[in-house]
């Protein structure tokens, strides 16, 4: 089915696997196609409620291919970048949570990719940056707007403009990512996550985070008003209904996403 990518749904868990790893799981646009399908089929499938996206092998994605960009000029890489938007805005817009599992390299591309996710965990191992510059060219997939919304804009110009490469201790401090695990733990980790996640309300947790999405940038009152209306719609779901009446009756909620 891919060529790039492992796909696979288990127990409520799709598991999506960037598998170029000769290339150390560089960004082509092959693969920017093939994770738009694999999140579009994520968004359609009633039995995949939460997603685990990782690389395989040493990286979890080493940057955008290189060989590619070289031989191609700003028409082409225009619509190469834009391609990139499309499928990282689409991941935001989904309402199941993402979890990177950041096994090793995440760099330029491959940061900006765990950046479009929800929850980043981070093994040991993985080192993130975003070294563009030193190649005569800048982040391209949402790397000059999302790291400065995760990390403040003052770090992100550090790391941007210096291409400095860190590793998973300061990109936690940083708020880069939520979790640092020895790589053994990295996987066990990201579906304990994954299954508290899946144990809550799948409405609930689609409200909340297209709330936090939406809200972000918007004032205040604004954003006010747009929990306002996502509260609404879930306390007048049947979740809310099970979801109360469970906890008064000291047992575990069993959740239908309606």
């Amino acid at each position: 089915m891919f060529e790039t990518l492992k796909y696979e749904v288990k127990d409520g868990i799709a598991y999506i696997t960037i598998s170029r790893p000769a290339a150390m799981n560089a960004i082509n646009t092959q693969m920017l196609d093939e994770l738009y399908t694999a999140f579009y089929y994520v968004a359609k499938d009633p039995e995949a409620k939460v997603v685990i996206l990782t690389g395989e092998g040493k990286a979890f994605v080493a940057g955008a291919d290189i060989d590619q960009m070289n031989s191609i000029g700003p028409v082409e890489g225009r619509a190469m970048i834009a391609k990139g938007h499309n499928v990282m805005n689409f991941m935001e817009s989904i309402e199941k949570p993402i979890i990177a599992a950041i096994n090793g390299f995440a760099l330029g591309g491959g940061c900006e990719l765990s950046m479009a996710c929800d929850i980043r965990i981070a093994s040991e191992k993985a080192k993130f940056g975003q070294p563009e510059v030193g190649l005569g060219i800048t982040p391209g997939f949402g790397g000059t707007q999302r790291l400065s919304r995760l990390v403040g804009t003052g770090m992100a110009k550090y790391l941007i403009l210096t291409a400095q490469i860190i590793k998973a201790d300061e990109a936690v401090r940083i708020g880069l990512v939520e979790k640092v695990t020895s790589p053994e733990e990295l996987m066990s980790t990201c579906e304990a996550i994954a299954n508290t996640i899946i144990s809550k309300s799948p409405l609930a947790v689609g409200i909340a985070k297209t709330a936090i999405n939406k809200g972000f940038n918007l004032d205040m009152s604004t954003a006010s008003a747009l929990e306002v209306e996502a509260f609404s719609s879930a306390f007048s779901s049947e979740d809310k209904t099970e979801g109360m009446t469970a906890f008064l009756e000291k047992r575990t909620p069993e959740f239908k996403n309606k």
